[in-house]
């Protein structure tokens, strides 16, 4: 039966796929693919796990045998049987083998993918008792991944896929053998982290879906650099769609269509080729000069999370990169079975990766930016402490209570100044008392490395503006840094008092707010006054509504996602800046600036 799941849209365009589920579990399970040729290496971890969890069970079968009934009530050597039968069931070991065989799942993957598929069994049986043994299902499943916890297999790459545009067939069966290769495969899941979105970049995965989220969540970021259509706060996504039901996610539309009919599936396809036709039109832009039709040159640079995303930003014909997310370099490391955080030398070879790849066009390195929605594999658990991780210690609070990872960040930085141009981006500075601390510390880094006899390059000195706070203290700012970088995603988020994950208040986030394009229109034209560098990192430079808007008010420096360059070029080439000065400052003035801005022009 064909039925709607309504969310956000986050990242355009339409995917046809077959479902992949990834299931929470109550301990931490990683979720990667593995090489063809390591399937069966999983394969036995998983029966390594299985033997030993049986082991465990018989030893305490035994040790119940021998104590009386007041120690060890009959009902408990039942259990016990109970949790061996369901460890043995062939429904089990063969749903897990098929995962990891055919789908190339990691061993822990696999394993929970089957226990969410034989949950729901448990759940449509009628019999209460049978009903309740889906809690012992789990335990068992939660044994086998403690034991696995230390054999994880080091992360691979995914195995390559076709990418094809074709619908269900007359089977409900899971796919079997090459066929499964060949489908296009969507990313069902309650939530990702970062750190799960980092492991999925290079996959198979043609769009995705989570329950929770919004608009500026970093997975919804991470969705719009991976170019894939995708919908977040879609609240009981996971708990509708079964693994390899057929679904539409239309990223345009906010809306996941499951178990689609012919008609529908032809519409959706139709849609699917049109976007595809427009992608090829925006592609022949990629080498023109973005300059508005009075003459002026705008500078259209990428955001990036990691140096093998310059590859991306070159080919989308980004000037530089305004935004490179040093943050994404620490996070995911536990599931790498990395048990440090990177230090000066693998940090600088990065950074250094990072400049090259840019090929002599700037490179803009923000320091560590940890916290609320982006936690770090350690940090998760204390954050989850935290009454608002957005509120608390992140950023440059984050940094300034480390001193010595600071100082590690900074050398790797200013080593990496040697291959080119780089500028230093300091996120979240709100008081005098940070910057002058922060500075102490570059300053610091710097007679470090002429001590150790180093070689460094100069760097430009950039602030963050996301904090209201900054954005009206932008003189002792401009004081102090060549630059200013406007990221409007928290910008936002703490001028509406809205946290911008919560799927709940999402509907409060407000780019086009009186407030915030206050704010946004007072530090450009403050930056502009003093001649000073001033550029949009948020995801307001690469929304295409906003674009004739900023370059009314004189920003001629946007940062964006790669695959948002050639859109937000069109805009710019078609615009007279002007022109729009005028009209910027009418929708400055109104009390609903986006009315104004739907309007076209």
């Amino acid at each position: 039966m064909t039925f709607a799941v309504h969310g956000l849209p986050v990242a355009r365009g339409i995917a046809i796929g077959r479902a992949v589920l990834v299931v929470s579990s109550r301990i931490n399970v990683s979720h990667y693919f593995v090489e063809s040729h390591q399937a069966e290496a999983e394969v036995d971890r998983v029966r390594a796990a299985r033997d030993a969890v049986a082991e465990e069970l018989q030893r305490l079968q035994a040790s119940v045998a021998l104590m009386g009934p007041s120690e060890a009530p009959h009902e408990l050597a039942a259990l016990l049987e109970v949790h061996l039968m369901l460890l043995q069931d062939e429904a089990l070991t063969s749903g897990v083998k098929h995962w990891i065989i055919e789908r190339l799942y990691n061993a822990e993957w696999a394993l929970t993918t089957q226990l969410e598929v034989i949950a729901r069994q448990f759940d449509e049986m009628e019999d209460e008792y049978l009903r309740e043994r889906k809690a012992d299902l789990e335990q068992v499943v939660e044994r086998m991944l403690r034991h696995m916890r230390g054999t994880a297999a080091a992360v691979a790459p995914p195995p390559p896929r076709r990418k094809s545009s074709f619908g269900p067939d007359d089977s409900d069966t899971p796919l079997t053998g090459s066929d499964s290769m060949d489908v296009p495969l969507v990313l069902i899941a309650h939530d990702l982290s970062p750190a799960d979105m980092l492991q999925f970049k290079k996959s198979v995965f043609a769009g995705f879906v989570t329950d929770v989220g919004g608009r500026t969540s970093h997975t919804a970021i991470i969705a719009r650099s991976m170019d894939i259509p995708a919908v977040v706060g879609a609240r009981l996504a996971s708990q509708l769609v079964r693994q390899d039901d057929w679904v539409i996610i239309d990223g345009d539309a906010g809306v996941m269509i499951v178990d689609p009919s012919p008609i529908i599936l032809a519409e959706y396809g139709f849609k699917q080729r049109q976007g595809e036709v427009e992608r090829e039109r925006l592609w022949r832009l990629r080498h023109k000069l973005a300059v508005t039709l009075d003459g002026q040159r705008v500078d259209l640079l990428a955001n990036i999370e990691l140096p093998e995303d310059t590859v991306g930003a070159m080919k989308a014909g980004a000037v530089g990169v305004g935004l490179f997310r040093s943050e994404f370099l620490f996070m995911g490391r536990e599931a790498k079975r990395l048990t440090r955080m990177p230090d000066e030398e693998e940090q600088y070879q990065a950074y250094r990766r990072a400049v090259e790849g840019m090929h002599g066009m700037p490179v803009t390195i923000r320091t560590i930016d940890v916290g609320a929605d982006k936690p770090l594999d350690s940090k998760a658990a204390r954050e989850e402490n935290h009454l608002n991780p957005a509120l608390g210690l992140r950023a440059i609070r984050w940094s300034l209570a480390d001193p010595a990872m600071f100082l590690a960040q900074l050398r790797a930085i200013l080593r990496a100044a040697v291959h080119g141009e780089v500028n230093l981006l300091i996120p979240m500075l709100a008081h005098g008392h940070e910057i002058h601390q922060t500075l102490s510390l570059i300053a610091l880094a710097r007679g470090e490395l002429e001590g150790r006899g180093v070689p460094f390059g100069h760097v430009k000195l950039g602030a963050m503006i996301e904090i209201p706070a900054a954005a009206l203290t932008l003189k002792l700012f401009l004081k102090h840094f060549d630059f200013l970088s406007i990221g409007t995603n928290d910008l936002i988020q703490y001028t509406l008092a809205i946290d911008r994950t919560d799927e709940a208040v999402a509907h409060l986030y407000d780019p086009a707010h009186p407030a915030v394009l206050g704010l946004i229109a007072d530090t450009i034209a403050e930056c502009v006054r003093q001649g000073k560098g001033v550029s949009v990192c948020g995801e307001m430079a690469g929304d295409v509504q906003f674009t004739r808007l900023l370059l009314g008010l004189g920003l001629r420096s946007f940062s964006m996602h790669p695959s948002q360059i050639l859109a937000v070029k069109q805009e710019v080439l078609r615009a007279d800046a002007g022109k729009l000065v005028g009209w910027a400052r009418e929708v400055l003035a109104s009390e609903d600036p986006a009315a104004l801005l739907a309007l076209p022009r």
